[in-house]
């Protein structure tokens, strides 16, 4: 049986798609590997993989998953099987397991959406069209990059910094202007605050006049 000191080796974007690709249900990786994928490069080693799906779509997806891997959730510190005393609809993050290398290889968090829109899980106000919050890179469904900056933005490790060092330079004006947004209005307190709030944050004066 797994538990948290199970190591990890991540799946890669092309196993995760294959594995996914015949899903009837929206999914998209996300967290650091849609970062890397975003930008086209490797920003740094990831210790885990990432792939985002909404509530109803969860049970889909574990049943889907090939014979060798389990789905896994935490419940009261412990570690339960879904269909063991664990609803497939279930807030907290979902772990596969592959069982025949005794290792993890994909988290399944569990986000929030309307029909026309992704909804931020930690505050609803916060929103983007789907089309703008999951973009399809060479066919795989990709979490878009100031989406996955917002959730990091909370308690951003040193780790995370790097990330968005890596990526805040390369958005667009409009993606930088929603990310900026974002973390003023529903992470005043997050320690990216300080850069967004800057005069000499990068593209920080072309946004500016935008909104003039």
């Amino acid at each position: 049986m797994p538990s948290s000191d199970t190591p990890w080796e991540p799946l890669s974007t092309q196993r995760i798609a294959e594995m996914l690709a015949g899903v009837d249900t929206r999914w998209w990786l996300s967290g650091g590997m849609a970062l890397d994928r975003w930008l086209g490069r490797s920003i740094r080693p990831r210790l885990n993989a990432d792939v985002s799906v909404l509530a109803s779509g969860l049970g889909s997806i574990a049943a889907s998953l090939p014979e060798k891997f389990s789905a896994w959730s935490a419940s009261d510190d412990r570690l339960l099987r879904l269909g063991e005393g664990v609803d497939a609809e279930d807030p907290h993050p979902v772990l596969v397991h592959d069982d025949q290398q005794g290792v993890w290889v994909l988290q399944l968090n569990v986000e929030d959406g309307a029909s026309r829109a992704w909804v931020y899980k930690r505050d609803p106000r916060l929103q983007l069209p789907w089309e703008r919050a999951v973009l399809d890179i060479d066919g795989i469904p990709t979490g878009a990059p100031e989406m996955q900056l917002v959730w990091k933005a909370l308690r951003p490790r040193p780790e995370d910094d790097v990330d968005k060092d890596a990526v805040v330079a390369a958005l667009s004006d409009d993606a930088r202007a929603w990310y900026e947004r974002a973390i003023l209005t529903i992470h005043p307190h997050s320690s990216w605050s300080i850069h967004v709030r800057s005069p000499f944050a990068p593209g920080k004066a072309s946004w500016n006049r935008k909104k003039i």
